[in-house]
Parts: structure tokens; sequence; C-alpha cells
């Protein structure tokens, strides 16, 4: 028969239904008369046929006429929200926002798999199971070893030894003896107590990608894990049965907490979860509706789900590939201003930079040769240029190689430990089945995660208050020898004053939250875990930070193609032209005064997409491939990038 869940104000009701040619209005009035029926005071409500109310589904709010037929309008186990009318939208509801959530928008269930082993994921593979493209399944080679340390976890509790953790509590407690009969019970007060988090839940990328992470994690065949509770996991993953878990509450040691338990108390059954189908629902009620069972916490499991830095890892593997894919397509951007502004590419001359050959430094000026030479790429600005009396340029130009440079042997070496950590076992105890042994360690710190996010939030930072700069000489006519504020009528028009100053806020804002949380730290479970990391906190300010240097630098792209405009009919090169085509696909020109946000929110969306560097990479490709060498020197201390080290190139002489 089918079934619908109807949430009414702090409740959730399952209302049968024997024909589905019923009205969504008959449902309506089923799920009121089942809410009112045990309530004392029948929840205030006097008359079931007189109460005016409306009915929208969970999945993306929409609402549904009283008079369509059930049949119509829903499907089997779908979750539906009733609003009484002169009712307030219950705190318990939590909507899916528009907009913030790749897989609300557009959820199409992957067909594709990924094997997780314990050992092979990387950054770029979290992120697009975060993206709901692939399901995942296990290697043969980690269901064996997954069995084979549950297999002495079942012996030591059978021998009645004594193990932190699994016959023991915990932390203060690790010296209390726990009987077997207690041992599942212990498990579950573990999540339950631990699951204490606060604040605003984690997206359902981003809780994909943390329990995406924590399976990895547990594939290594050191926790001690049951495999049917790994399979578990893997079937509300590619279900997209997703826990609610508060983005606050870790200290980053011993591990994550408060995240982890939020996690694994959905899979329990308890607490909320989210699912393309369902939206937001009891826990019991979305496992079910997936026709899926909670799990059942065996000795040493609870301990196993919830002891690790995946929280800060997950949101690391975000951080780090966010800050790739800005790096390289903040060079373009700063290239197509040096050309507005009508600067010279002497500074980014090979040689210069095989005198100092940080990796990244030498990959920057290759990018702008790249992009800028003009015997490859002719421009009619350059040329119109050509015989100026200017020296050189400003630092903010001249120095992009060496600035921007770091940022990226900072993104290489912070990925490395990214990609290191998402491949370790970091909980604890350790479980050894070759050895016959558990033992006690402290994998769990978040120290390297959290030094690696403090450093990387202070290196792309630089990012945009480089591009601050930038921006300000596109906006000063005694810098830039274009209108003020790059708008005509100045005084009837502000341009980009404005732009300029949000700029400028979200750099002073940056420079708050570059400050590194890491330094910090603060006792915690009675003096026990002594020293913590804070690396929650690093990761998510650095997410933070990251955003911010994207829009910052959306905002110089806007002023850049603005600047082109008053330099036409010139033309810049072939690349730059493609990237400002780009822009203007979505924004047009600056004739007068407009609103603004739109379109700064707009060329944001065309960096997050990597859509400005998918344009222009063709052209940086091609121009690598034609005017390297073979034989090139390489900084032997350097940290792999994306392509090698800095070859002899060609450059423009105005």
């Amino acid at each position: 028969m089918p079934r619908f869940t109807v949430h009414i104000r702090d409740e959730w009701l399952a209302v049968p239904c024997r024909d589905t040619t019923y009205t969504v209005g008959w449902l309506g009035q089923e799920a009121l008369k089942r809410y009112i029926k045990n309530k004392p005071d029948n929840g205030g409500i006097t008359s079931v046929k007189d109460t005016r109310f409306v009915v929208r589904r969970c999945q993306g709010l929409g609402l549904l006429d009283a008079d369509d037929t059930i049949d119509d309008v829903l499907e089997d186990n779908d979750f539906v929200e009733l609003a009484i009318e002169g009712d307030t939208m219950s705190p318990d509801f939590i909507p899916c926002e528009p907009g913030v959530s790749h897989i609300t928008a557009a959820y199409k269930e992957p067909e594709e798999y990924i094997f997780l082993d314990g050992n092979s994921l990387t950054s770029t593979d979290l992120v697009n199971l975060g993206r709901g493209l692939y399901k995942i399944k296990l290697t043969p080679e980690a269901e064996k070893k997954v069995v084979q340390s549950r297999e002495l976890l079942d012996t030591i509790v059978k021998e009645n030894r004594v193990v932190y953790g699994i016959t023991t509590g915990f932390g203060k407690f690790a010296r209390t003896v726990i009987p077997v009969s207690k041992l599942k019970e212990l498990q579950e007060n573990l999540v339950r107590s631990h699951s204490a988090g606060v604040g605003n839940p984690l997206s359902p990328e981003r809780t994909r990608m943390l329990l995406a992470l924590r399976i990895n994690v547990l594939a290594k065949g050191h926790s001690g894990v049951s495999l049917e509770t790994l399979h578990a996991m893997i079937q509300a993953f590619n279900a997209s049965c997703l826990s609610f878990v508060p983005e606050k509450g870790t200290v980053g040691a011993s591990g994550d907490l408060a995240p982890l338990s939020h996690l694994a108390l959905g899979l329990m059954g308890e607490g909320k979860m989210w699912s393309p189908k369902s939206g937001w629902a009891d826990a019991k009620y979305v496992l079910e509706a997936h026709g899926l069972k909670p799990i059942t916490l065996k000795p040493k499991e609870g301990l196993a789900l919830i002891n690790g830095t995946q929280m800060i890892t997950s949101l690391g593997a975000e951080a780090v590939e966010r800050a790739q894919a800005i790096a390289r397509q903040a060079d373009i951007i700063a290239a197509l201003t040096l050309e507005v502004l009508k600067g010279t590419t002497k500074a980014f001359d090979s040689d210069i930079h095989l005198l100092r050959p940080h990796q990244g430094q030498m990959e920057v000026a290759r990018r702008f040769c790249s992009l800028l030479d003009s015997d490859h790429h002719p421009s009619q600005i350059a040329e119109s240029h050509r015989f100026c009396d200017r020296v050189q340029d400003a630092y903010t130009m001249r120095c992009c190689p060496q600035v921007h440079g770091i940022a990226n042997d900072t993104i290489a070496f912070v990925r490395n430990i990214i990609n290191t950590e998402i491949n370790s076992a970091t909980d604890n105890p350790m479980v050894f089945a070759e050895r016959g042994e558990t033992i006690s360690g402290g994998n769990f710190h978040g120290e390297y995660p959290a030094k690696a996010l403090d450093f990387l939030a202070i290196a792309v930072h630089e990012l945009a208050s480089i591009s601050e700069r930038r921006i300000e000489r596109l906006c000063n006519p005694s810098l830039s020898e274009l209108p003020a504020f790059l708008v005509t009528e100045g005084g009837l028009n502000s341009g980009f004053m404005i732009a300029h100053c949000t700029a400028a806020a979200l750099v002073s804002e940056n420079k708050v939250l570059c400050h590194p949380s890491s330094v910090d730290s603060l006792s915690t479970s009675a003096a026990t875990e002594d020293h913590v990391s804070m690396g929650g906190w690093a990761a998510r300010k650095s997410l933070r930070v990251i955003e911010h240097v994207e829009q910052v630098l959306a905002i110089e792209l806007l002023a850049a193609c603005q600047g082109i405009e008053f330099l036409r009919p010139l033309r810049t090169t072939t690349p730059l032209e493609k990237v400002y085509d780009l822009v203007r696909t979505v924004v047009k020109p600056w004739i007068k005064d407009r609103f603004m946000s739109p379109d700064i929110e707009a060329v944001h969306r065309l960096i997050i997409d990597q859509k400005v560097w998918n344009v222009a990479k063709p052209y940086i490709d091609k121009y690598q491939s034609e005017y390297i060498p073979e034989s090139r020197p390489v900084s032997p201390t350097a940290f792999s990038l994306e392509t090698p080290a800095s070859p002899r190139k060609r450059v423009r002489h105005e």
C-alpha cells in the first residue's frame, strides 16, 4: 500500500493511502486527523474540516494543489510539508536553500562507481564524490582486510580482554571496564552523547564528502568495523541519505568527534537526515523510504565511526581543489588587467625566473607569456604603446610571478598533505590483524591538515590582496588613463566605485580570517585530550578565504573587461579576447549605472565552474608545446604542479 510521510509542525506522520486517486486535500486532512489524535488539546485545532492549510513537497518546496490527485503529483514514500494557516515555518523543518546544493538543484543518480581501498583516493576524486558524480564500491582486497580486523575484535570480546574503547569507557573513563552485556549500549551512548555540534548543517555535497572519506578510511581495515556496517554506510551514500551534520563543534583532536558522531547518528536512524527524494526529515523515515535499515553498532564500531580527521580533511580537499582553480584563473585575469593598463611582458622573461627557480614562479611567468606573447598572439593594444617611455610596471603587475607563484607552490604542498591524510587511518585504537593486537596511538590528531590549511588560507589570500590593488589601478584615472571608475558621465554614474570597496572589504576580512587557528589549543576531556589542533575552524575559514578570493577576482575580471570597452576598436590577444567573450555571455558592458551584485555573482560562477580557465587553456597548452624545449631546468626542491618548470620563452618588447 502506498504511504506518504507528512510533516506537521514538530511531528512526522506516516499516512497510508489505499487509493491514490484521492486528492492532496484528502491526504492533508488524514494527516491532520493523526496529528490531533495524540494531542491533549487537539493541537489547538477545533475542526479538521474547517482548518485551512497548504501542502508542499519537501523536495524543492513546490506547492501542491489540494484538488490534484495523489497519483498525479506524488510518488510512493514521498515527503510533504503541511503548513497550517497562521503558523510560522516549523523550526524542525529545514528547507534546502535554492541554489546552495548542486544535488538539490538537479540530482541524477550516478551510474559510475569509484572503488575504494583506503589507499588511492585523491582530493579530486573526493570532490567529485561530493558532487554526486559517482557511487562507491569496495575492492575485494579492502573487504578482506575489513573482515580480518573484525575477526580480531570479536576474539577480544569473546576472551574478555580489557582494551580501550572496546571493553572500556572513553577519555577520562578509559579505566572503567564495561560488562559484555552493555557493549552495544556503550557504543550507542558514545555516538549520542558526542552528537553535540551546533550551527548550520554541512551542505549535501560536503556531507557526501565526509561520508565517502569515512568509508575510505574504514576500508583500510585498521578500524575494526564489520563489513556489514561498512556496506550499510555505502548503501546510504549511494542513495544520498545524508545525516544532519552541524559545522561547528570539533577541536580537531581526538579527531572530529562531534561532526562524525552526527554523521553516525543519522545512520543509526536517529536525528535528521536529507536525501534528494525527501529533503530534510527524521532519519528513520529517510532510510525506510530508500529501503534501508539503521545500522546496529557492534563493539568498538561507534568509536570506529567517529574518531578521525575526516571533517577537516574533506573540507580541506574542497579547499585545495578550489584554491588550485582560482590560482590558475588569477593568472589569466591579471594578464587581462595588464593589457588594459598597457603593461609590458618584459618582467616575464624566462631568464629572469631561471635565476630564482621556484617552481610556482616559473609556472606563472610561463602562463603570462602564453597569454601575452605578441609574436604568437598579436595584440593591437600592445602595439599601440610599443614605443612608450614607460620603463617598468607597478609591483602588482610586474611581480605577479613571484606573488602568484608562492600561492601555486603552497597549494601543491597542501595538496600533498591532504591526499596523504585522505588515505590515512586516523582513529584509535588501531587494529593490526596480522599482529593479532590493537595499539593505542595518536593518528587522530589533526595538526597536519590544520597547519596545512592555515598555510593555504594565508597563501591564497595574497591573490586577492594583489588583485584588489590592480582593481584600484583600473578604477583610478591617474593610474589607468581610463575614465574614473570605468564609466562614462562620471558623477551621474558611479561605475565600479563601490565594487572596488567590496573588494577592499573582502580583503580586509581575509586578513582576520588568515590568523592561524592551529596556533591555539584548549585542553578538553578533563585534561585527557590536553592538546588539540583546532583544525575544523582552519578548514572552514580556509574555504571562506578562498570564496572571498574568488569574489575579488570576479570583480577584477569585470573591471578589466569594462576597461577593454574604452580601448575599442583595438583588440587584445586571441586567448584574452576569448575570456572577454566568455564574460560578455553573462554580463553586458557597463554603459550606465545598474544593479551590480548579479554581475559579480555571474562572473563568480564562471570562476567556480573554471570556465575562465577552460576557455584559455587550449591556447596556453598550444603555446607551451611549441615554445618549450625538451630539456629544461627544474628546481630540485619544487613540489609537483600540473605542468613542468619554466623554459625559455619569447617575450613581447614595447
